[in-house]
């Protein structure tokens, strides 16, 4: 004889299945606004590259895809770092200083105390961590907002590499193997190293993201911080661990675009923080934190570079330049504001 059902266990169990297809429900529209954001990015640039062809034959030479290409590099390894932070609901405006200092202190590493070049690519690099080790403790430690922690370090960061580099770049060795390495030499046939590094950089944020615990515990601070934490969490810990991987990326782009100009640059930061976040936001991830990919995060990257490039290619002047991202950031953000709007 089977067991006698419990009294209102239907109703639990009509409760629990209807509850279990309305979180599937959203799960799929939260896909498909997802891949429609991803798939007008993608339009986006699509358009970019056919207009700026049409309006210069210069655009679509050899040459020029590999400068659009390796300016890309930069944007994507800085947007990539920054996509993670972005999704926790936080902001880091110190990306483009931060780089600026990580390429100074691999310099000095190479150049002015005749390191080997793999211990200055991890002097470099381990700016970068700390730098994001700092935010983050002055995020959740001292409670400072995520605008103003990373505002202070970009100032910080960008006094250091002046006061470091001595108001003045720092001259890699030509035949020391650091620009082959980690920009114009070509380990594949065809696509400059620095284009290699992004794609697997892009691919293990892509892991990180989607298949680790830093990646889940990211969405759950951006969705919803204090759920996460009264579940158990310690937000603290993962958090400060997301803006020190955030600031694994800017070291390396500092690594890369050093060996990309053959020197360290103290101001070469200016302005980058501004596009890869405008990268990020293009892609489909949201300011208001708990949602974003990274295929989207490249997308924004390629149409941030392809528009400045094109803009330059057309002889457009700098501050109109300057001009026309600043217009880019507003609509990626007035859309974003959009789509939070509709979802709640």
């Amino acid at each position: 004889m089977s067991a006698p059902q419990q009294p209102g266990s239907s109703t639990t169990t009509i409760i629990q299945t209807a509850v279990s297809e309305n979180t599937d429900k959203r799960d799929i529209v939260g896909f498909l606004k997802k891949q429609a954001q991803q798939s007008l990015a993608f339009g986006t640039l699509v358009v970019l590259v056919v207009f700026f062809a049409i309006a210069s034959p210069s655009f679509f030479t050899v040459s020029n895809i590999t400068t659009v290409l390796l300016s890309t590099a930069v944007i994507a390894i800085l947007a990539l770092g920054t996509t993670f932070v972005i999704i926790t609901g936080g902001i880091d405006l110190s990306l483009g200083t931060g780089m600026a200092l990580a390429a100074v202190m691999t310099g000095v590493f190479v150049t002015k105390m005749g390191l080997p070049v793999w211990v200055g690519v991890i002097g470099g690099i381990a700016t970068g961590v700390l730098m994001g080790l700092i935010n983050g403790v002055n995020i959740t430690f001292l409670r400072l907002p995520p605008f103003i922690a990373t505002l202070a370090m970009m100032m910080i960061a960008g006094g250091l590499a002046l006061v470091i580099s001595g108001v003045a770049p720092i001259y890699f060795a030509a035949d020391n193997g650091f620009q082959q390495a980690f920009a114009i030499g070509t380990l594949i046939p065809g696509l400059p190293n620095a284009v290699l590094i992004t794609g697997i950089l892009a691919v293990i944020a892509w892991l990180v993201l989607s298949k680790t615990l830093l990646g889940r515990y990211t969405f759950a601070i951006g969705s919803n911080e204090e759920a996460t934490r009264l579940s158990g969490v310690n937000t603290r810990r993962w958090t400060i661990l997301v803006y020190m991987f955030a600031g694994a990326f800017t070291g390396i782009a500092g690594v890369v675009i050093a060996a990309r100009l053959g020197s360290a640059q103290p101001q070469i930061g200016t302005g980058y923080e501004l596009q890869a976040i405008a990268a990020v936001i293009i892609g489909g991830t949201s300011l208001l934190g708990g949602r974003g990919s990274i295929l989207g995060t490249v997308i924004g990257a390629l149409i941030m570079s392809v528009l400045v490039n094109g803009l330059r290619i057309m002889s457009i002047q700098s501050e109109w330049q300057n001009i026309v991202v600043g217009v880019v950031v507003l609509i990626a953000v007035f859309f974003d504001s959009l789509r939070n709007r509709t979802r709640t």
